[in-house]
This record gives C-alpha cells, structure tokens and sequence, in this order.
C-alpha cells in the first residue's frame, strides 16, 4: 500500500504533494514501483495535528481520487474518518475506507460510527479498522494500557461484530493496529513482536511503521534516513502473517518483502 499525503502537515512528506497534479503524479509513481493500492489522505494524524474540515478534507482529496480512478485500475483507499469524504471519494471511486478512528470515538461528527459503517455497508467498500488511543492531537500524551496486546486484540473481536451486525460481511474487513497512535515505543514494540496473535481473526493484516517517531527513537536517526529501520519492521511482520504494509518508500519495500517471501517459501519446504 503505497500512501499519498495530500496534506501540508504530514510528519514525513507533508506540502511536497498537496496540489492534485502534484500527487496524482506521485501516486501513478508508486503504481509504476509496484503499488498494489493507494491510500490518499487529506487530513494529517500524525502526533498533534489538528483536525481538518469537512470541506478543505474534500477539495484536497476527491480530485486526486477522480485523477487516479480515469488513470489506473488499482485499488483506492481514502485514509479518513469523515463519512462524507468517504462515501464522496467511493462515488469517485475508490474501494476502501481506512478509517484510523475506527469510530471508536465517534469519529469527528454526530453519529460519525453509525453513518460511516452504512456507507462502507452500502458500497461493499474494504474497510480497515485501525486500533488509536485518543484523538491525533492529544494520543501521545501519556497513552496507557494494562496489556496492550490483549486490549488491541480484544478491540478487533469487539469491532468486528459490531461490523458484521452493522451489515458489513467480515469479508470486507481488514485490522491495523495503530503503530504509533496512542502508543509508546514498548507498545508499538510489544504490538510488533506479537503480531501473529492477531491473525485468529482470519482477517487480513495491515501494518505502517513507515518513518515513524518510533523508529528514530530507537536508531537515533531523522525521517529521512529510516527506510532499514522500516524494512525491518515490514519484513518481521509479513512473516508473522501481515498480508499488507503501508510504506511510503514502496519499491525498496516491495524488494526487501519479495526476498523474506521467497525465504519464507522455503522454511515450509519438508
């Protein structure tokens, strides 16, 4: 999953991408280093960002969407917890919701849980449900839990028959567990080395440590200089059972993943 910020504010490539053309050609990029879908973003959840409006939410990400949709059949993600934006940007047409509130708190309007599952119920959409503690701008401050990976595993079972009973087929779901969204480094540490233990849900995975905080905390190096350190991550979890990996940097991921797969392949070998 190659990610698209149409944001000014990301914490890695924020402002780089944020006019249409600029990100439609970056994206039709990642399909070129072989994406297998897009995630578009318009509004930054990185530590501390603050929320976007409905309507600026919209004019930066429907365009994008519209562009790609005319120019390549590879699956959209909108990244949003607004069901306008994602019931506008499924019309234009993409196929996932990647929804990082997952409505556990009600996303940022009345009633945002109920009307975003209709929507994703109503337009058989992908729908990721990630795990966050607290909201962007307030997640990292002192997030805590008595077993994170319990309470993260006990979310998706809990999230997943609300979804089935909301009218989405669990088919349609997928389970990210929030590295670095209301997490502390032992966390997201903690979350990665017990990945496996998510996969009894019979749900496909998604994990993105691209670039993140967490990882300069640990190699002591900035954003730009932590593709390894991602790499890292990203095979060790496709070898726990993760079948998708959100990355900024996909041709090097996509490489590093091929080689741990082929590896994998042979440790099945009696």
């Amino acid at each position: 999953m190659g990610i698209v910020n149409v944001t000014p504010d990301s914490f890695s490539d924020g402002g780089k991408f944020l006019n249409t053309e600029a990100a439609g050609a970056h994206a039709l990029e990642l399909v070129a280093q072989g994406a297998e879908i897009l995630d578009i973003g318009g509004e930054s959840t990185r530590p501390g960002a603050q929320p976007v409006s409905e309507a600026d939410e919209l004019c930066r990400v429907i365009p994008v969407v519209e562009q790609l949709a005319a120019k390549t059949k590879i699956a959209l993600s909108i990244d949003t917890m607004k069901p306008a934006v994602a019931r506008a940007a499924l019309m234009a047409g993409a196929s996932i919701v990647n929804d990082v509130a997952a409505n556990s708190r009600g996303g940022l309007l009345p009633n945002a849980a109920d009307e975003m599952w209709k929507i994703v119920a109503e337009f058989r959409a992908g729908y990721i449900c990630m795990h966050a503690q607290g909201s962007p701008a307030t997640m990292q401050k002192n997030p805590f839990y008595e077993n994170v990976v319990r309470e993260v595993g006990e979310f998706f079972s809990e999230r997943l028959a609300k979804l089935t009973a909301a009218g989405i087929n669990a088919d349609q779901v997928m389970f990210d567990p929030g590295i670095g969204f209301g997490k502390t480094l032992e966390h997201n540490l903690a979350l990665l080395a017990e990945l496996q233990s998510f996969t009894n849900l019979q749900r496909p995975l998604l994990v993105g440590v691209s670039r993140k905080s967490f990882l300069g905390k640990i190699t002591d190096v900035i954003v730009e200089k932590r593709l390894p350190a991602s790499l890292a991550c990203a095979t060790l979890a496709v070898a726990a059972g993760v079948q998708i990996i959100r990355t900024h940097d996909v041709a090097e991921t996509i490489q590093a993943l091929r080689m741990a797969e082929a590896i994998l392949q042979h440790a099945n070998v009696d």
